[in-house]
């Protein structure tokens, strides 16, 4: 339940189209609903604009299938986002709850899967990846905007290595509204895009690189010491956290 559908129910109640009883049995579901082995946040995206999210390691497929099932049970609920979820958890949650768009990582055999997306939004998105290797980390940003209405472009292997490649696509970064930067080796990507865009630009480190990569902590420390003002950074690997992070900037607006 988001704010659009409660205010759309208190009306209902007020006008008679709603019994209080029947918006009573709405409700009790706020502020969240208890399964036993997960409490499903319900009230999240009142309070957020963002509805909760299902990551999917460490869970069964059971698990993972019955809290996508408890979401899309929601009357007027938002997007249904899980992430992360191997193929077994991939093919039950889809058998049992029919309408989900795949996203498959074949990289890491991971999947993102989503239910139910937001309506269109026009704002311009643009995922920038420094290699082809830092795809699988995009693809889930890609998939978590696309859940909550985006239409992002994805752009990949645009590296400082061949910089050439990022200034070929020079107008789609001076017009992008916001951009994600994902980047593995020393990270420097981010610093070169957050030098020539005003768009709000989040870098995501990846655990890949060579010798003292160190499994994304250097391109993490690289881009956290980034000298292009306003750069923001999430945790190695986050693609879903940086998606999130420019819904929550574009939807607070």
């Amino acid at each position: 339940m988001n704010q659009v559908s409660l205010l759309q129910l208190l009306k209902n109640v007020s006008e008679g189209v709603t019994s209080p009883d029947e918006a009573l049995t709405q409700l009790k579901k706020l502020p969240f609903n208890d399964l036993g082995f997960a409490r499903i946040d319900h009230h999240r995206n009142i309070r957020q604009n963002i509805p909760e999210a299902i990551y999917g390691p460490s869970k069964t497929p059971q698990q993972c299938s019955l809290i996508v099932s408890e979401l899309l049970s929601e009357p007027n609920g938002g997007p249904v986002l899980l992430t992360r979820a191997n193929l077994q958890q991939m093919q039950l949650c889809v058998s049992e709850n029919p309408g989900s768009t795949i996203s498959c990582s074949k990289e890491n055999e991971l999947y993102t899967l989503y239910w139910r997306p937001g309506a269109s939004r026009k704002e311009k998105i643009l995922i920038l990846t420094a290699g082809t290797a830092d795809l699988p980390v995009a693809e889930e940003a890609n998939a978590t905007l696309k859940s909550y209405g985006f239409s992002p472009q994805l752009i990949a292997d645009c590296g400082v290595a061949g910089i050439h490649r990022l200034f070929a696509s020079i107008t789609q970064v001076l017009e992008a509204d916001a951009i994600i930067v994902v980047a593995g080796m020393e990270g420097a990507l981010a610093s070169v895009v957050g030098g020539i865009t005003p768009a709000p630009v989040i870098a995501v480190p990846t655990s890949v690189g060579y010798g003292a990569s160190l499994e994304g902590v250097t391109a993490l420390l690289g881009m956290l010491s980034s000298c292009a003002a306003g750069l923001s950074v999430v945790g190695i690997d986050n693609g879903f956290g940086a998606a999130t992070a420019i819904a929550k900037i574009i939807l607070s607006k």
